[in-house]
């Protein structure tokens, strides 16, 4: 069996050859994926073209993206899974669908005494449990930089959180972590950000707003700033920081540093203002 998952591997990646051309576009798009050694940026091109054979992208009106647009999603889908292994993480989905823009969505939830209510409202992203991924193109195109915002790893970050069912903020851990310190330090910071929106609703808060929805929307928020705004991450909240580290098992920050350290000017260079999304 492994033996011919390997061929088939290999296979694909022979059938759908990535020109250096087109590499090295999705590379300057993504500025977040700089400073990876040369092993990890192999594996992270042929993950993204394998990504793109086993997902299906359904385009609707007015949607569409380029070739080298997606391998840019493909790349930022795998990168928080880079140094994961191959264990499936993005199991139980086989369709991504596009909208051109944001799009309106009806929502509804049940309140503490059991009301349900129920609502519309203008999302860049969504991801269903057992049902495909969903993002604007818009939305795609404006992620990669080292700005805090990343649709396309925020949606991903929720379906790695759904593989113990319901998005709750608690993904499967590996075996050198333990549930209960995950959960007592993203519980901490989540009522510390919390806190800090109801006692100083007008102050700027450590990290985007929308991460005190509820746990999963922290998980998925930390996630996307744990790639794209590793310092702002540590700075605002270093024990769930470290976490992450352990978890996704790569250090974001430290690539950061050095990239810093070699060119003084490179962050100012390569990121600009968050953009204010609403996705779920």
């Amino acid at each position: 069996m492994w033996i011919l998952r390997k061929w088939r591997r290999r296979r694909i990646l022979a059938n759908n050859p990535v020109s250096a051309q087109s590499w090295a576009e999705v590379r300057r798009r993504l500025p977040i994926t700089d400073g990876l050694n040369a092993p990890d940026e192999q594996c992270l091109q042929e993950r993204a073209v394998l990504f793109l054979h086993e997902k299906h992208l359904t385009e609707l009106d007015g949607a569409k993206l380029c070739d080298v647009d997606r391998l840019a999603l493909a790349t930022l889908a795998q990168l928080p899974i880079l140094h994961l292994g191959e264990l499936g993480w993005y199991r139980g989905f086989h369709e991504i669908i596009l909208y051109p823009d944001d799009f309106i969505s009806p929502q509804s939830a049940r309140d503490a005494s059991g009301v349900v209510h129920q609502w519309s409202g203008e999302h860049s992203g969504e991801a269903w449990l057992q049902g495909p991924v969903i993002l604007a193109c818009s939305g795609i195109r404006s992620s990669g930089a080292w700005n805090a915002y990343n649709l396309v790893i925020h949606e991903m970050a929720h379906k790695i959180d759904m593989l113990n069912g319901a998005a709750n903020g608690l993904p499967p851990l590996h075996d050198n972590m333990r549930v209960q310190e995950w959960a007592s330090t993203l519980q901490a910071a989540f009522d510390q950000l919390n806190l800090h929106l109801d006692t100083q609703p007008h102050a700027p808060p450590p990290i985007d707003a929308y991460a005190a929805e509820n746990p999963a929307e922290f998980f998925a928020v930390c996630s996307e700033y744990f790639f794209s705004a590793p310092d702002l991450l540590n700075q605002a909240f270093p024990s769930v920081y470290a976490q992450f580290v352990l978890f996704y098992r790569q250090d974001p920050l430290q690539r950061l540093k050095l990239l810093e350290q070699a060119q003084p000017s490179y962050r100012q260079q390569h990121s600009n203002v968050p953009v204010l999304y609403r996705y779920v």
